[in-house]
């Protein structure tokens, strides 16, 4: 028997119509319509609420149409401890004194921290592998400057972990790169354009806020909800895409490595897109 009939079958047994049903999920009546047709799979992430909607146990819907979506989510790509190893080596011989500070400092204030995931992942990924990967990424890239690595590290330690931008062990320069990077306690969407625009102007903070962002777009259906989804797309395109162009404009050191960053965050996003049409 196919998911949909599944759906069908129990929610007839219920007299819940399918608008019923589409409300309490949270999707479409079309979405709904979609999955009792044949016309569409459920996500994954929407089992458990058809279940609880339905009254029916998950596996009831685990048919084998959907076992092969049944998949073990793996959020923790690369081990911390590798990408410390590394880094570490490239400061030793590079002469990143910078970094080599803010590597050991990054660990220390963001130790105890994990990423949000999904309930679908297998392990709970500590925090700081959101900043070495980061790191990681960005001398792949081929930026080896030690203000651009360092100040990737210490990103979020200001935001998350109570530190004052003037406290960090790294250079002045690292140091208001950092503190344009971290929102203020009060942010709001509408200071969004005042604070990309500062951003902007620091070739340093624009590079690591695409970084940051192209993370975070690859891991967000992990841990965001379907309208916060919906919102981090819309500010990627409103606010990230244009920092994306200024850097190509104004900072042409990193032309190269923004080619590929905005390809990663546009295939990314529109690969999203695409899927939660289907839904």
């Amino acid at each position: 028997m196919r998911i949909g009939d599944v759906i069908r079958t129990e929610r007839e047994k219920k007299g819940m119509t399918q608008a019923a049903l589409a409300d309490k999920v949270h999707v479409t009546v079309q979405a709904v319509s979609g999955w009792e047709n044949g016309k569409s799979i459920p996500d994954i992430y929407n089992l458990d609420c058809i279940a609880n909607a339905l009254g029916i146990g998950k596996a009831a819907l685990m048919t084998d149409e959907m076992k092969i979506l049944h998949w073990e989510l793996n959020d923790q790509l690369f081990s911390p401890e590798n990408m410390k190893r590394k880094l570490l080596k490239f400061a030793e011989e590079e002469g990143l004194e910078n970094t080599k500070e803010a590597i050991d400092f990054a660990f220390e204030k963001h130790e105890g921290q994990w990423r949000k995931t999904s309930l679908y992942a297998k392990d709970k990924v500590p925090y700081i592998v959101h900043p070495l990967i980061m790191a990681c990424q960005a001398h792949a890239l081929g930026i080896g400057d030690d203000n651009v690595l360092a100040t990737a590290m210490l990103h979020d330690v200001c935001e998350d972990c109570g530190v004052d931008p003037e406290d960090l062990p790294v250079s002045d320069s690292i140091k208001k790169s950092v503190k344009l990077l971290t929102k203020p306690e009060d942010h709001k969407d509408e200071d969004n354009k005042e604070y990309y625009r500062a951003i902007g102007e620091d070739p340093v903070a624009a590079i690591v806020k695409v970084l940051d962002r192209c993370n975070n777009v690859s891991s967000m259906m992990l841990s965001f909800c379907v309208p916060r989804v919906t919102e981090y797309i819309a500010e990627t395109e409103q606010y990230t895409l244009p920092l994306i162009e200024k850097i190509k404009r104004e900072y042409p050191q990193y032309s190269d490595a923004v080619f590929v960053l905005k390809y990663q965050i546009m295939s990314i996003l529109e690969t999203i897109k695409a899927a939660m049409l289907r839904l």
